[in-house]
C-alpha cells in the first residue's frame, strides 16, 4: 500500500475510498459511544497483517485490483455524504486504517472542520509515532486483538503482540474512547483470558468484545465455539472486566448493557451479523436505580436500520456470497474478481438487489446469469443454473401433495428466528414444509429474538438451525430443556443443525434442499446426499467431496466441510 518516491514513503493509492454506506454504530461495533448514532462506514483495501479466516479477505487479498479498480470516493465525496446522510461521524472499518494513514488524517481533520465525530476498526499494530499521529485526530476506536502471545500475533505475520497493546494504553491515556474486539476460538480460552488481564491492567473500564470465531476462508471449522462455551467464557472474564459483550451468537443475552447493580437491562441489542449488533428495546444512559452507564456521547432517539447487505461486516459476507457463485463458474483470476466485487460495491447493488435475489430461488437463477454474463462464461451459468433447477423441480415433483409439518428455522440458539422472508424458508417451502417464521410479525437481520410463548404459539414438529453461525444438536437441545420448550420438535427429537452454506449464500442450498426433504418426507425422498455433493463439487470446483469433508482444514471459497448431524 506504500511505496516511494526516492526521497518519502507515499501511498500508492491516496485519498482514494472504496465504499462508504452510513450505519449504525453498533455495527461497526462500538457499544458505549454515542449508542444509535448513524455514521458514515468507509473503507479502503489492503491490510498489515494476514490472519487466517479474516471475515474481509476480500477486501485484504485482493488489494492490487481493487485498488486500480477506478472510481474511487475521494476526501471530498466523503464528506460531502456524511453531511447529506444525516450522519453525525465518519467511522473507518472493514480493513485497516494504517494501510492508508496520510488519506485517514486527511479525513479527519477534514471532519472535524465540518462538525462531524471520526474514528475507525484497527487491529492496532502500528509504531508509536503512528499512534501518536492518529491520537489528536480520533474521538474513537476499536482495537480488534488476534490473541495475546506473541505466538498468535506471528501467525498473522507480525513480530509479537506488544505494539497492539501500547496502541491501546497510548490510545486510552490520550482520551480516545476505545473498545477492544478479540476474537475467541476453540482452544485458545487462554488467550483470550490473558488479553483480558492485560487489559484490565490499563482499565477495567475498557468495553471488552468477545468476538466468537466464524470460520471463513480457509480456516478448521474446528476453530468455532459453541454458543454456550462462549457465555461460560465471559462470565469468566466479567470477573476480570467491567463491561464483556458477545458477539456472532444469535440469541444470546450477552451483547446488552446491563446495570452492574440492579442487573436490569439499560441497553439492549441483538445479533446484526458477523461482528455486528443492533439496539432494540430499552436505552437509557442512567438506570432506574440511579446508576449511570460510563457511555460517552448521547444516545440517539432514532436507530438507523441498514437496507440490504449494508452495515458492518455484512458487506464482506454479501461479497463472499458472489465469490461462492463466481468460483462455481471457475472465475478466479484476481483482476477479474476485483472488478465485479468494485462494481458491486460502487453500483449499490449490496444495498437492495443483492439481497432479494439472494433470497428468492427464482431470482437467483438470475443471479448466476447476470454474474456469467459480466464475465463472459455464459456456458457454465448455464450449467450451473441447469444443475440446480433439475434437482430443484424434482423435489418439487416428489413431494408432491404430501402432508405439510410445520417447521421452524433458527440461527444460534433456538429463540433467535430467522426472518419470515428469508431464502432457508423458501428451502423448507420447497421440501414440502410449512415455513412458521412467516407467522412473526417483526423482522431484524437476520432475524429477531422472539419468546418463548411465540415459540410454543409456532409449535413446530421440525426446528432447524442455520448452517451459518450455526449451534449444535446437543446446544440446541440444552437450551429447549432449559427454557421449557415443550414442542412437537423437541419431544419427538426433530432438531437439525444444517451443514454450513448449504442452506444460503452459496449455490450448495441445492445440497440442502434435498436434505431438507429427504427429512421432511423420507417415504417420498431418499436422496443419496453424499452422491450429490460430490458430484456438485466435482463438476463445480474439480475437487471430490469426499476429500473435503474428510479434511476440515482444506476450505474453497466459502466452502465448509462438515455435515448435517443430528
Amino acid at each position: 500500500m506504500y511505496t516511494t518516491d526516492g526521497s518519502s514513503i507515499i501511498e500508492r493509492f491516496p485519498d482514494s475510498f472504496l465504499a462508504a454506506a452510513p450505519i449504525s454504530i453498533e455495527t461497526l461495533p462500538m457499544l458505549h459511544f454515542s449508542p444509535g448514532g448513524t455514521f458514515l462506514q468507509v473503507c479502503t483495501v489492503g491490510c498489515n497483517l494476514t490472519c487466517p479466516g479474516c471475515v474481509s479477505e476480500v477486501l485484504v487479498h485482493h488489494a492490487e485490483s481493487l485498488g486500480n479498480s477506478g472510481n474511487a470516493l475521494r476526501t471530498d465525496d466523503i464528506i460531502k455524504m456524511a453531511l447529506e446522510e444525516g450522519c453525525i461521524g465518519i467511522a473507518f472499518a472493514l480493513n485497516d486504517v494504517i494501510v492508508s494513514l496520510p488519506t485517514f488524517c486527511r479525513l479527519a481533520e477534514a471532519a472535524h472542520q465540518n462538525g462531524l465525530l471520526i474514528g475507525c476498526s484497527t487491529n492496532g499494530y502500528m509504531t508509536e509515532e503512528s499512534a501518536a499521529a492518529l491520537l489528536p485526530l480520533i474521538d474513537f476506536a476499536n482495537i480488534g486483538l488476534k490473541g495475546s502471545s506473541d505466538e498468535r500475533y506471528r501467525s498473522c505475520g507480525a513480530k509479537s503482540a506488544d505494539p497492539v497493546f501500547r496502541t491501546l494504553r497510548q490510545f486510552y491515556q490520550g482520551g480516545v474512547h476505545v473498545e477492544v474486539s478479540l476474537v475467541s476460538m476453540h482452544g485458545g480460552e487462554h488467550e483470550v483470558i490473558r488479553a483480558a488481564e492485560k487489559i484490565a491492567a490499563i482499565s477495567r473500564g475498557i468495553p471488552l468484545q468477545v468476538m466468537r470465531f466464524i470460520p471463513f476462508g480457509d480456516s478448521d471449522l474446528g476453530l468455532e465455539p459453541t454458543i454456550y462455551e462462549s457465555e461460560a467464557l465471559c462470565d469468566r472474564l466479567r470477573t476480570m472486566l467491567s463491561w464483556v459483550y458477545l458477539f456472532n451468537s444469535p440469541g444470546s443475552s450477552y451483547l446488552t448493557t446491563h446495570c452492574p447493580d440492579c442487573q436490569n437491562p439499560c441497553i439492549e441489542r441483538e445479533f446484526f451479523g458477523p461482528m455486528g449488533s443492533h439496539r432494540i428495546g430499552n436505552a437509557v444512559k442512567t438506570c432506574t436505580c440511579g446508576y449511570t452507564v460510563p457511555i460517552r456521547g448521547m444516545i440517539s432517539d432514532e436507530i438507523f436500520s441498514e437496507p440490504g447487505m449494508m452495515g458492518g461486516y455484512r458487506i464482506t459476507r454479501g461479497l463472499e456470497m458472489i465469490w461462492a457463485i463466481l468460483h462455481c463458474l471457475q472465475v478466479n483470476d484476481p483482476r477479474t474478481l476485483a472488478g465485479i466485487w468494485a462494481e458491486v460495491i460502487q453500483s449499490g447493488m449490496l444495498k437492495k438487489e443483492l439481497h432479494d435475489k439472494m433470497n428468492n430461488i427464482d431470482a437467483y437463477y438470475g443471479l448466476i446469469m447476470d454474474l456469467a454474463s459480466r464475465c463472459n462464461c455464459s456456458d457454465q451459468g448455464l450449467v450451473l443454473s441447469s444443475f440446480i433447477r433439475d434437482r430443484y423441480n424434482n423435489v418439487l415433483k416428489m413431494v408432491g401433495t404430501a402432508q405439510k409439518p410445520r417447521v421452524y428455522y433458527a440461527m444460534g440458539h433456538p429463540l433467535f428466528a430467522l426472518n419470515p422472508n428469508r431464502f432457508e424458508g423458501k428451502l423448507v417451502e420447497a421440501a414440502g414444509g410449512i415455513y412458521v417464521n412467516r407467522a412473526i410479525e417483526k423482522e431484524g437481520k437476520p432475524g429477531v429474538t422472539i419468546s418463548v410463548e411465540k415459540m410454543m404459539e409456532l409449535n413446530p414438529e421440525f426446528i432447524f438451525t442455520s448452517g451459518f453461525i450455526s449451534s449444535s444438536v446437543s446446544d440446541t437441545t440444552r437450551y429447549c430443556k432449559d427454557h421449557n420448550l415443550d414442542v412437537p420438535a423437541v419431544r419427538e427429537g426433530h432438531l437439525y443443525s444444517m451443514h454450513p452454506s448449504w442452506d444460503f449464500g452459496s449455490p450448495r442450498w441445492i445440497l440442502g434442499l434435498m436434505t431438507i426433504a429427504n427429512i421432511l418426507h423420507p417415504d417420498r425422498c431418499q436422496f443419496a446426499i453424499e452422491d450429490e455433493a460430490d458430484l456438485f463439487y466435482r463438476t463445480f470446483y474439480g475437487v471430490p467431496y469426499r476429500s473435503v469433508s474428510a479434511n476440515r482444514s482444506f476450505a474453497l471459497p466459502g466452502v465448509v466441510c462438515n455435515s448435517i448431524y443430528r
